[in-house]
Protein backbone atom coordinates (compact mmCIF):
# COMPACT_ATOMS: atom_id res chain seq x y z
CA UNK A 1 0.00 0.00 0.00
CA UNK A 2 2.87 2.07 -0.38
CA UNK A 3 3.07 3.83 3.47
CA UNK A 4 1.35 0.79 4.96
CA UNK A 5 1.88 -2.86 4.85
CA UNK A 6 -0.98 -5.35 4.53
CA UNK A 7 -1.25 -8.01 6.72
CA UNK A 8 -3.79 -10.85 7.37
CA UNK A 9 -4.96 -12.96 10.93
CA UNK A 10 -4.49 -16.38 9.53
CA UNK A 11 -6.88 -18.04 11.84
CA UNK A 12 -9.73 -15.90 10.60
CA UNK A 13 -9.60 -17.92 7.32
CA UNK A 14 -10.04 -20.90 9.72
CA UNK A 15 -8.09 -23.73 7.57
CA UNK A 16 -4.93 -25.62 8.84
CA UNK A 17 -2.38 -22.97 9.34
CA UNK A 18 0.28 -24.32 6.55
CA UNK A 19 -2.79 -23.82 4.30
CA UNK A 20 -3.74 -20.73 5.51
CA UNK A 21 -0.70 -19.18 5.47
CA UNK A 22 -0.59 -20.15 1.71
CA UNK A 23 -3.97 -18.23 1.44
CA UNK A 24 -2.70 -15.17 2.94
CA UNK A 25 0.21 -15.08 -0.04
CA UNK A 26 -2.57 -15.78 -2.69
CA UNK A 27 -5.01 -12.89 -1.60
CA UNK A 28 -1.88 -10.47 -1.95
CA UNK A 29 -1.26 -9.60 1.30
CA UNK A 30 2.27 -9.01 2.56
CA UNK A 31 2.69 -10.48 5.94
CA UNK A 32 0.54 -12.33 8.57
CA UNK A 33 -0.66 -12.81 12.42
CA UNK A 34 -0.93 -16.07 13.79
CA UNK A 35 -2.69 -17.24 16.78
CA UNK A 36 -0.25 -19.04 19.53
CA UNK A 37 -2.47 -19.87 22.12
CA UNK A 38 -4.15 -22.98 21.29
CA UNK A 39 -3.54 -26.01 19.00
CA UNK A 40 -0.58 -26.59 17.17
CA UNK A 41 1.21 -23.21 16.97
CA UNK A 42 1.77 -22.73 20.97
CA UNK A 43 4.81 -22.21 22.76
CA UNK A 44 4.81 -25.97 23.71
CA UNK A 45 3.86 -27.65 20.50
CA UNK A 46 6.56 -25.79 18.54
CA UNK A 47 9.88 -27.19 19.36
CA UNK A 48 12.98 -25.42 17.63
CA UNK A 49 12.51 -27.47 14.77
CA UNK A 50 9.34 -27.03 13.88
CA UNK A 51 9.65 -23.13 14.85
CA UNK A 52 12.34 -22.96 12.14
CA UNK A 53 10.22 -25.05 9.82
CA UNK A 54 7.13 -22.69 10.39
CA UNK A 55 9.48 -19.75 9.84
CA UNK A 56 10.44 -21.20 6.60
CA UNK A 57 7.35 -21.58 5.52
CA UNK A 58 6.49 -17.74 5.56
CA UNK A 59 9.81 -16.49 4.57
CA UNK A 60 9.68 -18.88 1.55
CA UNK A 61 6.17 -17.48 0.38
CA UNK A 62 7.78 -13.95 0.67
CA UNK A 63 5.85 -12.77 3.89
CA UNK A 64 6.36 -11.82 7.53
CA UNK A 65 4.87 -12.10 10.64
CA UNK A 66 3.44 -8.85 11.49
CA UNK A 67 2.47 -9.69 14.88
CA UNK A 68 1.54 -13.04 17.09
CA UNK A 69 -1.85 -12.92 19.39
CA UNK A 70 -1.06 -14.20 22.77
CA UNK A 71 -4.40 -13.31 23.93
CA UNK A 72 -4.93 -16.03 26.93
CA UNK A 73 -8.88 -15.19 27.08
CA UNK A 74 -10.74 -15.39 30.20
CA UNK A 75 -10.62 -11.71 32.01
CA UNK A 76 -7.05 -11.06 30.95
CA UNK A 77 -5.02 -10.20 33.87
CA UNK A 78 -7.58 -8.69 36.00
CA UNK A 79 -7.50 -11.65 38.75
CA UNK A 80 -4.12 -11.75 40.59
CA UNK A 81 -3.88 -15.50 41.78
CA UNK A 82 -4.54 -16.11 37.57
CA UNK A 83 -1.50 -14.07 36.60
CA UNK A 84 1.62 -15.79 37.65
CA UNK A 85 0.39 -18.56 35.33
CA UNK A 86 -0.47 -15.78 32.60
CA UNK A 87 2.03 -14.43 32.73
CA UNK A 88 4.54 -17.12 32.43
CA UNK A 89 2.49 -18.81 29.40
CA UNK A 90 3.19 -14.89 28.29
CA UNK A 91 6.83 -14.81 28.64
CA UNK A 92 6.75 -18.15 26.90
CA UNK A 93 4.92 -16.38 23.80
CA UNK A 94 7.51 -13.90 24.01
CA UNK A 95 10.31 -16.49 23.49
CA UNK A 96 8.35 -17.99 20.41
CA UNK A 97 8.08 -14.39 18.70
CA UNK A 98 11.83 -14.19 19.06
CA UNK A 99 12.21 -17.41 17.11
CA UNK A 100 9.42 -16.76 14.86
CA UNK A 101 11.32 -13.33 13.30
CA UNK A 102 8.52 -10.59 14.99
CA UNK A 103 8.66 -8.08 17.82
CA UNK A 104 4.95 -8.06 18.52
CA UNK A 105 2.50 -9.75 20.61
CA UNK A 106 -1.33 -8.34 20.73
CA UNK A 107 -3.36 -9.40 23.97
CA UNK A 108 -6.19 -8.70 25.73
CA UNK A 109 -5.53 -7.06 29.27
CA UNK A 110 -9.45 -6.90 30.37
CA UNK A 111 -11.32 -4.15 31.25
CA UNK A 112 -9.15 -1.53 32.60
CA UNK A 113 -10.65 0.30 35.43
CA UNK A 114 -11.27 4.15 35.33
CA UNK A 115 -9.94 3.89 39.05
CA UNK A 116 -6.10 3.65 38.91
CA UNK A 117 -6.87 2.61 43.04
CA UNK A 118 -9.09 -0.30 42.10
CA UNK A 119 -7.73 -3.57 43.27
CA UNK A 120 -8.54 -4.95 39.50
CA UNK A 121 -6.31 -1.55 37.90
CA UNK A 122 -3.50 -2.71 40.38
CA UNK A 123 -3.82 -6.53 39.22
CA UNK A 124 -3.11 -5.79 35.37
CA UNK A 125 -0.41 -2.87 36.52
CA UNK A 126 1.66 -5.41 38.00
CA UNK A 127 0.95 -7.55 35.81
CA UNK A 128 1.86 -5.15 32.78
CA UNK A 129 4.83 -3.95 34.22
CA UNK A 130 6.72 -7.50 34.78
CA UNK A 131 5.93 -8.59 31.41
CA UNK A 132 7.08 -5.22 29.80
CA UNK A 133 9.97 -5.67 31.26
CA UNK A 134 11.02 -8.79 29.50
CA UNK A 135 9.38 -7.95 27.00
CA UNK A 136 11.57 -4.83 26.50
CA UNK A 137 14.52 -6.52 27.71
CA UNK A 138 14.07 -8.57 24.53
CA UNK A 139 13.28 -6.60 21.94
CA UNK A 140 9.74 -6.88 22.01
CA UNK A 141 6.27 -5.32 22.71
CA UNK A 142 2.99 -6.69 23.88
CA UNK A 143 0.65 -4.76 22.49
CA UNK A 144 -2.54 -4.33 24.17
CA UNK A 145 -6.00 -4.48 21.89
CA UNK A 146 -7.91 -1.24 22.01
CA UNK A 147 -11.85 -1.96 22.84
CA UNK A 148 -12.56 -2.33 26.40
CA UNK A 149 -11.59 1.25 27.63
CA UNK A 150 -11.07 4.58 26.02
CA UNK A 151 -8.33 5.41 24.38
CA UNK A 152 -7.70 8.05 27.27
CA UNK A 153 -7.71 5.49 29.61
CA UNK A 154 -5.80 3.02 28.29
CA UNK A 155 -2.93 5.58 27.40
CA UNK A 156 -3.32 6.83 31.16
CA UNK A 157 -2.70 3.06 31.69
CA UNK A 158 0.60 2.08 29.68
CA UNK A 159 1.67 5.79 31.13
CA UNK A 160 1.36 4.33 34.72
CA UNK A 161 3.38 0.66 32.75
CA UNK A 162 6.05 3.12 31.85
CA UNK A 163 7.98 0.19 29.46
CA UNK A 164 8.84 -0.30 26.10
CA UNK A 165 7.93 -3.60 26.25
CA UNK A 166 3.94 -2.53 26.46
CA UNK A 167 2.26 -1.03 23.34
CA UNK A 168 -1.16 -0.89 21.47
CA UNK A 169 -2.65 -3.20 19.13
CA UNK A 170 -5.21 -0.62 17.77
CA UNK A 171 -8.52 -2.28 16.22
CA UNK A 172 -10.79 0.91 14.64
CA UNK A 173 -13.72 -1.25 14.94
CA UNK A 174 -13.48 -2.61 18.68
CA UNK A 175 -13.78 0.85 19.75
CA UNK A 176 -16.75 1.56 17.83
CA UNK A 177 -18.55 -1.35 18.44
CA UNK A 178 -18.56 -1.60 22.53
CA UNK A 179 -17.72 1.91 23.40
CA UNK A 180 -18.39 4.52 19.96
CA UNK A 181 -15.00 5.92 21.01
CA UNK A 182 -13.79 7.91 17.97
CA UNK A 183 -10.93 5.69 16.44
CA UNK A 184 -9.74 8.92 14.65
CA UNK A 185 -8.88 10.82 17.85
CA UNK A 186 -7.23 7.74 19.54
CA UNK A 187 -4.44 7.43 16.66
CA UNK A 188 -3.79 10.89 18.14
CA UNK A 189 -4.23 9.69 21.84
CA UNK A 190 -2.42 6.41 21.42
CA UNK A 191 0.51 7.84 19.14
CA UNK A 192 3.39 7.00 21.66
CA UNK A 193 2.36 3.38 22.12
CA UNK A 194 1.22 2.25 18.64
CA UNK A 195 2.87 -0.65 17.18
CA UNK A 196 0.19 -2.68 15.21
CA UNK A 197 -2.82 -2.22 14.09
CA UNK A 198 -5.89 -4.48 13.06
CA UNK A 199 -7.93 -3.76 9.84
CA UNK A 200 -11.30 -4.53 10.81
CA UNK A 201 -14.77 -2.35 10.57
CA UNK A 202 -18.14 -2.34 12.65
CA UNK A 203 -21.43 -0.49 13.87
CA UNK A 204 -22.52 0.16 17.50
CA UNK A 205 -26.71 -0.33 17.29
CA UNK A 206 -27.22 0.52 21.21
CA UNK A 207 -25.09 2.03 24.01
CA UNK A 208 -23.32 -1.05 26.02
CA UNK A 209 -21.36 -1.54 29.16
CA UNK A 210 -18.11 -2.96 28.32
CA UNK A 211 -17.66 -4.80 31.27
CA UNK A 212 -20.26 -6.79 30.80
CA UNK A 213 -20.07 -7.37 27.12
CA UNK A 214 -16.03 -8.82 27.92
CA UNK A 215 -17.25 -10.12 30.73
CA UNK A 216 -19.34 -12.71 28.48
CA UNK A 217 -17.04 -13.36 26.00
CA UNK A 218 -14.81 -14.01 29.22
CA UNK A 219 -17.41 -16.65 30.30
CA UNK A 220 -19.46 -17.57 27.54
CA UNK A 221 -21.99 -15.44 28.07
CA UNK A 222 -24.60 -13.52 30.31
CA UNK A 223 -28.01 -14.54 30.33
CA UNK A 224 -30.11 -11.86 28.69
CA UNK A 225 -27.28 -10.38 26.94
CA UNK A 226 -27.60 -10.26 23.28
CA UNK A 227 -24.41 -9.11 21.46
CA UNK A 228 -25.77 -8.83 18.12
CA UNK A 229 -28.56 -6.43 19.44
CA UNK A 230 -25.90 -4.00 20.63
CA UNK A 231 -23.17 -4.22 17.37
CA UNK A 232 -21.70 -5.77 14.71
CA UNK A 233 -18.58 -6.70 12.80
CA UNK A 234 -18.77 -6.04 9.42
CA UNK A 235 -16.84 -5.76 5.94
CA UNK A 236 -13.85 -2.84 5.42
CA UNK A 237 -15.54 -0.10 4.29
CA UNK A 238 -19.53 -1.06 5.47
CA UNK A 239 -18.81 0.17 8.92
CA UNK A 240 -18.65 3.58 10.59
CA UNK A 241 -15.04 4.09 10.64
CA UNK A 242 -13.67 6.54 8.52
CA UNK A 243 -10.95 5.00 6.88
CA UNK A 244 -9.78 7.69 5.11
CA UNK A 245 -9.41 9.74 8.25
CA UNK A 246 -8.41 7.35 10.20
CA UNK A 247 -5.08 5.84 7.61
CA UNK A 248 -4.46 10.07 7.72
CA UNK A 249 -4.21 10.25 10.96
CA UNK A 250 -1.40 7.07 10.96
CA UNK A 251 0.42 9.13 8.42
CA UNK A 252 -0.04 12.39 10.46
CA UNK A 253 1.52 10.05 13.59
CA UNK A 254 4.48 8.53 11.34
CA UNK A 255 3.15 4.98 11.57
CA UNK A 256 4.05 2.84 8.66
CA UNK A 257 3.84 -0.60 9.55
CA UNK A 258 1.05 -3.17 9.47
CA UNK A 259 -2.75 -3.43 8.95
CA UNK A 260 -3.67 -6.59 9.87
CA UNK A 261 -7.03 -7.37 8.00
CA UNK A 262 -8.95 -9.63 11.04
CA UNK A 263 -12.33 -11.13 10.30
CA UNK A 264 -14.24 -12.72 12.92
CA UNK A 265 -17.61 -13.47 11.27
CA UNK A 266 -19.12 -13.65 7.82
CA UNK A 267 -20.06 -17.07 5.71
CA UNK A 268 -17.03 -16.14 3.26
CA UNK A 269 -13.86 -15.30 5.43
CA UNK A 270 -11.55 -15.55 2.03
CA UNK A 271 -14.00 -14.01 -0.16
CA UNK A 272 -14.35 -10.95 2.54
CA UNK A 273 -10.59 -10.35 3.05
CA UNK A 274 -9.59 -10.67 -0.56
CA UNK A 275 -12.14 -7.70 -0.45
CA UNK A 276 -10.68 -6.76 2.14
CA UNK A 277 -7.09 -6.23 0.62
CA UNK A 278 -8.26 -4.80 -2.02
CA UNK A 279 -9.77 -1.81 -0.57
CA UNK A 280 -6.96 -1.18 1.47
CA UNK A 281 -4.85 -1.23 -2.01
CA UNK A 282 -7.25 1.18 -3.45
CA UNK A 283 -6.46 3.79 -0.38
CA UNK A 284 -2.70 4.04 -1.80
CA UNK A 285 -1.99 7.30 -2.25
CA UNK A 286 -5.01 9.05 -0.95
CA UNK A 287 -4.70 11.70 1.58
CA UNK A 288 -7.01 13.95 3.81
Amino acid sequence: MGDFKIGVMVDSFRLPIPEAVKTAKDVGADGMQVYVVEGDMTPDALDEAKRAEFRALVEGLGLQISALCGDLGGHGFQIAEENPDKIRRSKAIVDLAIDLGTTVVTTHIGVVPADPASEIYQNQLAACKELGVYAAERGVAFAIETGPETATCLKSFLDDVGSKGMGVNLDPANLIMVLNDDPVQAVYTLKDYIVHTHAKDGVQYKACDPVQVYASFAEGGIEGLNIGELFNELPLGEGAVDWDAYLQALRDIGYNSYLTIEREVGETPEDDIRKAVEFLRNKKGKRT
